[in-house]
């Protein structure tokens, strides 16, 4: 098995990236590509950006809810991430209202 990924390597001696192949899972080297957005992935650069601008946070739990991470299952945890800051920030932007109103 080693020897069959030190083949794959010398025949891919350019610098890029070498899809690795597992006999288990023949899905491994799908994922060996970077993550778009500075390769951090659109959820967590989403989550970032959305706490100058929070309406990144709406746009992304949109994504999750659409399952855009069956592209790429990495991008889950961002996506994940940025539905529960949506919740919060709505939650906060509500009790903000419901005290100025009040």
């Amino acid at each position: 098995m080693h020897t069959d990924l030190l083949q794959d390597a010398k025949e891919h001696s350019s610098n890029s990236y070498v899809p690795l192949k597992d006999a288990e899972n023949t899905q491994l080297g799908i994922f060996d590509r970077p993550l778009p957005c500075c390769g951090c992935g659109i959820g967590w650069f989403s989550f970032l950006l959305g706490f100058v601008f929070p309406f990144m946070w709406y746009y992304a739990t949109i994504l999750y809810f659409g399952n855009y991470y069956q592209k790429d299952p990495r991008e889950r945890a961002g996506l994940a991430a940025n539905a529960i800051a949506a919740l919060i920030f709505t939650v906060a932007a509500l009790i903000a209202v419901a005290v100025v109103v009040l």
